[in-house]
């Protein structure tokens, strides 16, 4: 062990443990001592498993609580801290620097040269300046257009490790209702996954993603990544498109890796600009152009639509959203409260007075958020909690606005009416010539 480096990588059981894989795994010049996790319930306490690790490490490494930062720096003698998460404010970044430098570690951001893989197949890579902007909808209007025109197309989705037992999770393929529950799948996995199954798609996942590559090289004429939590592309994209979002404009310019994001693009998407302020909209637009001039940018629709629509008008209803969105994406509301407000409820009741357990400490955490209920599911209990928190509503409807069919997941006997969002058609035009493009450039 001696004259390694000692490091310590930060993480939320996603771009940490690619980080590891692609960079530090067979490294002999590093020793990784420890992860720590945040944002993510139920990953620390655990090991990423020697199965995973090389052969540098075969008892494994553990996984630590990041509020154990300073004492395992001093304690391991730890002479570098690799930041590997996403969604987190430029100024976050500088205080976990502070943190770490003043415990004595150097801080460490990770770029594109060394954590990004080489594809066979052309890649179109579909990232966001912050959760919720709308990038899994671009995603697969590209993957509809793309199989529509003959291709086979694969995509591959930023991880979601959160099973007990990482090694059933090295390589995941969804094509299939089935497929969710073989691997277990928390809420937000499904809300990723089960839109590609609606449409007769293949998703690939998982921890290991030279491995994840290979396996959709098999089976595909072109390659998706469909990023998540606004982090960059795991693989090299040939087209990079970037989702930012005129509800929260500025955001474009404040956000690790979001930015990252904005300045790497060859086309940007501001999302939703027909429920924007104008003046939000420009700030973007401003914002895009000063720091990629370069890029092309794109004004895009969002559009929202309900099953049985007719039955919200007069109701009282309670609104869940896609969970990510409205906890560490930061925004105070989504499609649900969209399509409550614009289909007629009489009253969107406050779910707080009725949460439990692990959903009263989302309402805590999240202390922005009051009459939308996070569709919360990292595991069994906290699925039930959910289930119960809405049961115990006094409400005439749910109106859930989530990607999945939440019925799928959790029992209750109030009527639940789905809302789903989508590309405008005006939009999905441009994004068709965007296709064009991609193809005669790579000569498909």
């Amino acid at each position: 062990m001696s004259g390694r480096k000692k490091v310590l990588i930060m993480g939320a059981a996603g771009r940490d443990f690619h980080n590891f894989n692609v960079y530090f795994r067979d490294n002999k010049n590093y020793d990784v001592i420890a992860f720590t996790a945040t944002q993510i319930p139920d990953i620390a306490g655990r090991k990423y498993p020697a199965k995973l690790c090389g052969s540098l490490y075969p008892n494994g490494i553990s996984i630590y609580p990041e509020e154990d930062l300073t004492k395992l720096i001093k304690e391991k003698d730890v002479d570098m801290v690799v930041f590997a998460y996403s969604d987190v404010t430029n100024a976050y970044i500088a205080e976990k620097a502070a943190i770490v430098n003043a415990a004595g570690a150097d801080f460490v951001l990770m770029g594109t040269k060394n954590t990004m893989i080489k594809s066979s197949k052309p890649v179109i890579a579909v990232c966001a300046v912050r959760t919720g902007c709308g990038k899994s909808q671009v995603s697969r209007k590209l993957f509809k257009i793309i199989q529509k025109k003959g291709y086979k197309v694969a995509a591959i989705r930023h991880p979601m490790p959160y099973d007990q037992d990482i090694t059933t999770q090295i390589v995941q393929r969804f094509a299939a209702y089935e497929d969710l529950d073989k691997y277990n799948c928390t809420i937000e996995e499904r809300e990723e996954y089960e839109p590609y199954i609606d449409m007769d798609g293949v998703i690939f996942s998982g921890v290991d993603y030279k491995k994840i590559l290979e396996e959709a090289e098999k089976e595909a004429d072109v390659i998706i990544w469909d990023g998540g939590n606004n982090d960059f592309s795991f693989i090299k994209p040939d087209l990079f498109i970037t989702i930012a979002d005129p509800h929260r404009a500025g955001h474009e310019l404040i956000y690790y890796p979001g930015e990252l994001n904005a300045r790497q693009a060859d086309i940007v998407i501001i999302n939703k600009v027909n429920t924007a302020k104008k003046e939000d909209i420009e700030t973007v637009r401003n914002n895009i152009e000063r720091v990629n001039p370069k890029a092309q940018i794109i004004d895009g629709i969002s559009t929202i639509t309900a099953d049985d629509k007719e039955m919200i008008k007069g109701k009282r209803v309670l609104v869940i959203e896609d969970g990510p969105t409205v906890t560490h994406g930061g925004m105070k509301f989504g499609a649900g409260k969209i399509a409550a407000e614009k289909w007629g409820a009489r009253e969107i009741i406050d779910p707080r007075q009725h949460a439990v357990g692990s959903i009263v400490e989302t309402f805590k955490k999240y202390n922005h958020l009051s009459n939308v209920l996070p569709a919360m599911g990292y595991g069994k209990k906290q699925i039930k909690e959910l289930e119960q928190t809405i049961n115990n509503s006094n409400c005439d409807l749910v109106v859930s606005g989530t990607p999945i069919d939440i019925t799928r997941v959790l029992k209750t006997d109030k009527p639940v009416i789905r809302v789903r969002y989508g590309v405008g058609e005006e939009t999905g035009k441009i994004l068709e010539k965007v296709v064009d493009d991609f193809i005669k450039k790579n000569s498909l």
